[in-house]
């Protein structure tokens, strides 16, 4: 029996009796971080970082039962060792370590492995299986270092106020924005943010998290106050009324895809800028050997090439069919063209 089963809940941990990342209520259900498809409502209780619990509350509720923990911190449950430490993704996020018996398995969630400065430097963890994502698993995803996104980005915002327009960049609340708040922090004394925006923003600052300081985008502000601002918003917003009232305006999105040409004509924004809350595939090729791990499943994203690749190359993969990917905007899109049909690696139901 493998220390964590792949089951139609989620991933378990027979043994410790708990799950994590369950995508259907559970009793105990350890936590990476809260995205949606990651952190669903209905489990009696809750275990995660403690920077990742001010907005698992905000979303499924500020009475759910909740027990914090630090990175690196032990937890036991019937003898089996739980620890979390720094995933990199988003603020909070976490991988989760398990062991039992002398065996290892790490649970990365998702991850980057760039620095972003807030979300905490993704750590190696030395194990015997390593579950990970691949959502930008092809070798074309190649991520420029944020430093350089963030002075493109710096660089539209001003040209936009050069020509009198003002700023919108699309990223998604909970993870980019916060990333995006770094950039622009200091080309305007103020910075305008759509409502979902303004919600994680406040859940995170009231938990002490250093986040700059933004204002929520009401109807009783007038239209003129908007000229030549930067406004942060969700990319569900670009396209729809609520954006009338910034014009004259040129929307830039932030997403890994805008690695590819092509997907910021189909977005139909003015400046796309390739910044991912992902491991790129250079990334996700040495989180994965530097763990040295004798097995990797790979889940959500583009599983079967990096699985093959992985077996290729002599490390032992297999495909993992999961409920992951399908909360944050840098899910696979339906205008994002496939790879050719990858018939390498082994599908686990």
């Amino acid at each position: 029996m493998p220390l964590i089963e792949f089951t139609n809940k989620g991933l378990y941990c027979r043994a410790g009796e708990f799950y994590i990342d369950p995508w259907q209520p559970v009793n105990k259900a350890v936590i990476t971080h809260a995205h949606s498809d990651h952190a669903r409502p209905g489990s009696l209780h809750y275990l995660c970082h403690h920077q990742t619990a001010p907005v698992l509350k905000l979303r499924l509720g500020a009475d759910i039962s909740v027990a914090c923990v630090e990175w690196n911190e032990v937890v036991t449950h019937n003898g089996v060792k739980i620890s979390l430490h720094p995933a990199g993704h988003i603020i909070g996020s976490s991988q989760i370590r398990v062991e039992y018996k002398g065996e290892i398995w790490v649970v990365s969630g998702d991850y980057k492995t760039e620095d972003d400065g807030i979300s905490g430097a993704f750590v190696p963890i030395s194990c015997h299986t390593f579950i990970t994502e691949s959502t930008f698993g092809l070798p074309i995803y190649n991520w420029k270092k944020q430093d350089i996104i963030f002075n493109d980005i710096k660089n539209w915002v001003s040209g936009n106020q050069a020509n009198g327009k003002t700023s919108v960049i699309t990223a998604y609340s909970l993870g980019k924005a916060q990333r995006v708040l770094q950039a622009v922090a200091e080309l305007t004394e103020t910075i305008y943010v759509h409502g979902a925006v303004w919600n994680t923003h406040n859940a995170l600052r009231e938990a002490g998290i250093n986040l700059p300081g933004v204002k929520k985008v009401t109807p009783n502000i007038p239209k003129q106050a908007y000229k030549n601002a930067v406004i942060i918003a969700p990319p569900s917003s670009d396209g729809t009324p609520w954006m009338k009232r910034f014009l004259p305006y040129s929307v830039g999105v932030c997403s890994g895809w805008m690695q590819v040409r092509g997907n910021l004509r189909r977005r139909n924004a003015d400046a796309g800028f390739p910044l991912s809350d992902h491991a790129d595939w250079n990334g996700l090729l040495q989180a994965v050997k530097a763990t040295g791990a004798q097995k990797v499943f790979v889940t959500h994203g583009f599983q079967s090439a990096f699985s093959r690749y992985l077996t290729e190359n002599g490390i032992e993969a297999a495909e993992v069919k999961t409920e992951y990917g399908k909360e944050d905007d840098e899910k696979i899109p339906d205008t994002e063209e496939p790879p050719a049909k990858d018939t390498g690696g082994r599908a686990i139901p």
